[in-house]
């Protein structure tokens, strides 16, 4: 990889710490989820002290053919790097699940879905790792079954 990239995931290109093993994006998918129209947004707090927030990108196979991939990619890391408002938090690491409405979508339009998904995520639940929306159900004495 060209550039300095420091141990932390920090590199200096994209002007935010970055999120680079495939154990980082499996802890944070547990975390909260938001959704917004072109994008869904994951987020899971760390333990490992007051740390810079680290971001992901995944872009899947179901979104389109390679161009359409990089494209969006591209327009999200500039989006994430010129929206300075958003509510990232020290300690937390954040997973931006791109949607093929983010290739068409205007950059504004785009650049205001970051940040509405960032305010949704930390107003639902404070990121204490539950999904928002779901509530818990106490089990049963069956174990899950209902009895009649």
């Amino acid at each position: 990889m060209s550039g300095p990239e420091h141990a932390d995931g920090d590199d200096r290109r994209w002007g935010f710490a970055r999120l680079t093993q495939r154990a980082q994006f499996q802890r944070v998918s547990k975390g909260s989820r938001s959704g917004v129209r072109s994008l869904s947004l994951q987020a899971a707090g760390r333990d490992d002290g007051p740390a810079d927030a680290r971001i992901g990108l995944t872009i899947t196979r179901k979104v389109g053919g390679a161009v359409e991939r990089n494209r969006i990619r591209r327009r999200l890391r500039a989006a994430l790097k010129s929206t300075p408002d958003m509510d990232r938090r020290p300690a937390h690491d954040y997973v931006v699940v791109a949607r093929r409405e983010a290739l068409t979508t205007s950059f504004p339009a785009l650049c205001a879905d970051l940040v509405k998904a960032f305010e949704r995520i930390h107003k639902s639940g404070e990121g204490d790792g539950r999904r928002p929306g779901k509530r818990h159900r106490p089990p049963t004495a069956t174990g899950g079954a209902v009895q009649r």
